[in-house]
């Protein structure tokens, strides 16, 4: 019975998607050319966005597709926002149909909580996803802007330094991923500065957020950019100092989570056991008495 109402379910969507796609006809607008790592992300997307091909039209429709596609550049992740969730519906299914497997029981409210789970676990792994990237990113983010002075004070302009770092260093690390996307960008004709913007507010990072603003600024008001540079590494590395106080701060209140309820009642029962034993046994009494 589950199995049938899990085929009517995802039946009646697709007939729901097939009529919003005949009703709501997409408007014809100039779209600009899709970058190249756009177009990887719609070649290695294909087959899972094949399994529920109207799924795309349909997050479009809610204006979902630009949000989904944030997070799943944020992330890294080279598949398209219809593709990403096709992976959520295939997940609810799956583990709905896995609950009614092992448990075997028919109650509908039973079997929603696998199917929300499955709806909100491909947004868990992005997001965990997303939080080491970003991780990594201020990690190796002083670094690059050392690197990046460096060049230009050696006489190359902005985008032959972005072009000498990603070819040089190895082995490659998120924050040199995000410089291939800008210097991309960059050569597709986007201009240096909104291509800044976008990668800061694609990242949402405090310490590229003042990176990208410094150079928009120097920019702006015509400062020489070894100048900024040599600002920006100062400020990268106090942030940098900055996060690690404030990490170090945040040690001894974790270490009391273990401390409370690992070490302390190891003690307490090293120390208090044999007592509590003797007292048991009236051996304590014994010795009062006499």
């Amino acid at each position: 019975m589950v199995l049938v109402g899990v085929i009517y379910l995802f039946s009646a969507c697709a007939v729901g998607l097939i009529l919003l796609g005949l009703l709501y006809s997409p408007q014809i607008t100039a779209k600009r050319l899709p970058l190249p790592h756009e177009q990887e992300q719609s070649k290695r997307g294909v087959y899972l966005s094949r399994i529920f091909p109207l799924t795309q039209i349909f997050l479009e429709k809610l204006k979902l597709d630009v949000k989904i596609k944030r997070r799943l550049d944020a992330g890294h992740v080279k598949i398209t926002p219809g593709a990403f969730f096709n992976i959520k519906l295939l997940f609810m299914a799956g583990l709905t149909i896995l609950a009614y497997l092992f448990l075997n029981i028919l109650d509908p409210i039973v079997l929603v909580v696998p199917m929300v789970f499955g709806y909100i676990l491909p947004d868990i792994w992005l997001q965990m996803r997303i939080k080491k990237r970003k991780a990594q990113i201020v990690y190796f983010l002083p670094e690059t802007v050392d690197l990046l002075g460096l060049c230009i004070e050696a006489g190359l302009d902005f985008t032959s330094a972005l072009n000498w770092i990603v070819t040089k260093v190895t082995p490659s690390n998120p924050m040199i991923e995000e410089l291939v996307l800008l210097l991309e960008e960059i050569k597709w004709g986007k201009s240096r500065t909104q291509a800044l913007k976008d990668m800061s507010k694609r990242l949402n990072l405090i310490e590229l957020n003042s990176f990208v603003q410094s150079l928009v600024q120097a920019e702006r008001m015509g400062t020489p950019v070894a100048e900024a540079f040599r600002i920006i590494s100062e400020d990268t590395r106090g942030m940098r100092f900055q996060r690690g106080q404030r990490l170090a701060l945040k040690a001894p209140l974790k270490i009391l989570i273990p401390l409370i309820f690992c070490i302390l009642p190891v003690i307490a029962i090293i120390v208090a056991g044999p007592i509590l034993l003797q007292f048991l046994q009236g051996d304590v009494l014994q010795k009062f008495t006499h």
